[in-house]
């Protein structure tokens, strides 16, 4: 069967991203992108001469230097007999029977991936899967040097990560614009598939504006420029040596190359990678509605353009579509002067609205035109975003309370759970294998439905008794995990 699967050391997403992992014993229109200072030395390359068979060569020596090799160590805890471990490759078991032997105990796991150095002090791009439950990063340089690396920030909505090395007067690469590039451009792919490191693949722009299912703000690039497991956070360089993608996912049957990859945007990157390298998460913008993409049924039905818009189809109780006054029904066609052309295209231009700005929103009702003006809120509560002290030493989680859109993507009551936000290392919620995402509906077999009703049923428990919460994870089905403070 055909799908879009996600490969990293740690976790199988929805699709094959691009970074190798193994077990040891036991990868539409957006606003305008944040400036991101580039130095003036950032490499480029000429462009190609139209109208004769292109050559890389000169391209790929320019900018080659800023690719690196990103390798990891975790350590993961594996589980009982017939349970597939985070990081197998899913599509070998299962229907064909096969299961992975049974292993005891916590196990270390390598994986591998690339990156991109954006800044001379070692500044590095690379994708969240790749470094995603890392204890340690190693990057290797194009000179041969080996770097530790520490994570700056992480985002795993779009799959970015920034990392820091220890490093000065670095090789940088020049970041494009990822709007200016059409589809039939030649590209370049530069990175480590399957451990083979500074291997170069082109292609063409395939697509663009792709929705693939990996997350709300899907808005990839496609190419057929062959990458690989190994390929993810490399950078997708156009003809003229700027990086206008970060290789991300493939469309396979096998696992391996069959012409169809996924890449960001890199003004997606751009518009993000200050927050990251500041604050270590981004802070996105919400406005409070639920939207599906137009059928031609229904638009016949509302007389309208059935390949333009988003449909409202809920809107949240006090949000800002509320306040403004959007309906079920409204179709979204422009959000601060943006054309929205279809569902896919209108979660990334909220999310990287300004928290306060006020937008005009143009929406059609009723066969008629209007405008209305929304001041956009932040996505999270900032008033939960930490947690008390004593559950973070207790049980390493960090837990915030879900928004009311949160909790309809997830078909929760108002009164049904808390979600992680945050998972320390080596503590027992890591061990017990929850990830940032999870949601947590019950502790010690009560329903939690806030940090406040969490943090007291956790305080009835005995200090030296397990901790039983019942997850819903963000892929499979609820489980319990066992938890034993410290």
């Amino acid at each position: 069967m055909t799908r879009t699967t996600r490969t990293a050391g740690a976790t199988l997403a929805a699709g094959l991203l691009l970074s190798s992992g193994y077990l040891i014993g036991h990868a539409e229109t957006i606003a305008p992108p944040q400036a991101v200072p580039i130095p003036p030395a950032a490499v480029a390359a000429p462009a190609i001469e139209p109208g004769r068979r292109p050559s890389f060569a000169g391209l790929v020596s320019a900018v080659e230097p800023a690719v690196v090799h990103i390798r990891t160590t975790s350590v993961m805890k594996t589980g009982g007999p017939g349970e597939i471990p985070p990081g197998f490759p899913r599509e070998f078991f299962g229907e064909h029977g096969m299961r992975p032997p049974q292993q005891q105990g916590p196990q270390r796991r390598q994986g591998a991936g690339s990156g991109f150095i954006i800044r001379a002090d070692g500044v590095v791009l690379t994708n969240a899967h790749v470094v995603d439950g890392a204890k340690e990063i190693t990057v290797t340089l194009h000179d041969g040097r080996e770097l530790q690396a520490k994570v700056l920030g992480r985002d795993e909505k779009t799959d970015l990560a920034v990392l820091k090395l220890d490093a000065a007067d670095l090789p940088v690469a020049k970041l494009g614009d990822s709007t200016a590039i059409a589809v039939g451009d030649w590209v370049v792919a530069i990175g480590n598939p399957f451990g083979l490191s500074n291997t170069v693949t082109a292609g063409i722009v395939s697509a663009k504006g792709r929705a693939i299912g990996a997350g709300p703000y899907d808005d990839f690039i496609q190419t057929d420029a062959p990458i690989n497991p190994g390929n993810s956070g490399g950078p997708l360089f156009d003809e003229a040596g700027n990086v206008v993608g970060i290789n991300s996912a493939i469309w396979s049957q096998n696992g391996g190359n069959i012409g169809i990859g996924f890449a960001i945007p890199i003004n997606l990157a751009k518009q993000l990678v200050p927050q990251l390298e500041e604050h270590g998460h981004v802070t996105r913008g919400w406005l409070g509605v639920t939207i599906q993409a137009m059928t031609p049924d229904v638009a016949e039905s509302l007389g309208v353009d059935a390949k333009k818009g988003a449909l409202v189809t809920q809107v949240s109780k006090d949000s800002p579509a509320a306040k403004a006054g959007l309906e079920p029904g409204d179709v979204i066609v422009r959000f601060d002067g943006n054309d929205v052309g279809s569902q896919a295209a209108l979660p990334p231009l909220v999310a990287v609205t300004p928290i306060g700005k006020d937008v005009p929103v143009v929406v059609l009702r009723h066969g008629e035109t209007k405008t209305l003006e929304v001041s956009v809120a932040k996505l999270d509560d900032p008033s939960s975003d930490e947690p008390a002290a004593e559950d973070r030493s207790r049980l390493g989680l960090s837990l915030r309370d879900l928004t009311p859109a949160e909790r309809g993507e997830r078909d929760l009551t108002e009164s049904e759970g808390v979600l992680v936000v945050g998972v320390l290392p080596d503590s027992p919620a890591e061990e017990a294998g929850i990830k940032p995402g999870d949601v947590v509906l019950r502790v010690n077999r009560a329903g939690v439905s806030s940090v406040e009703s969490l943090k007291a049923e956790v305080g009835r428990a005995p200090g030296d008794h397990p901790v039983l919460l019942l997850v819903r994870p963000t892929e499979g089905t609820d489980r319990f995990a066992a938890l034993s403070p410290r």
